[in-house]
């Protein structure tokens, strides 16, 4: 693939992976994360963290950032937006192991933490501790 042909139209684009006969963790946060309350209208803001084991594709992080920003004036709820980053990820890039965390600062004095987990088949589906 050509030098910065990756999208930005809000796909969640990858690349190949050059280790995929090894495990090993990628992590990132994108602590600017936004969203609307779809009660309210009001901003959501929260911090969404992404800790996976890839299999044959990692995710290209520029086209992630583009593909969060489609949540900037979407009104969803924290269990929804977990669950839906889990599993636009997992259609993506397909990987062994994948948590995602979204941890949303405060509203009305209470914060909100939902993490969604997936294992693909064979893998050991004991929660672990984000």
């Amino acid at each position: 693939m050509p030098e910065n042909a990756f999208r930005t139209d809000g796909t969640i684009d990858s690349f190949e992976n050059r280790h995929e006969g090894r495990d090993y963790t990628i992590e990132f946060a994108a602590p600017e994360f936004t969203s609307v309350c779809p009660m309210t209208g009001l901003p959501d803001f929260g911090v969404i963290r992404i800790r996976y084991v890839p299999a044959d594709r990692c995710i290209e992080l520029r086209s992630f950032k583009y593909y969060l920003f489609t949540f900037r004036n979407r009104g969803i709820f924290y269990e929804d937006l977990a669950n839906t980053l889990l599993d636009d990820i997992v259609a993506a890039v397909h990987p062994r192991e994948l948590d995602v965390i979204a941890e949303m600062n405060a509203r009305g004095g209470i914060t909100a933490t939902v993490t969604a987990s997936y294992r693909a088949a064979g893998r050991d589906v004991a929660r672990r501790e984000p």
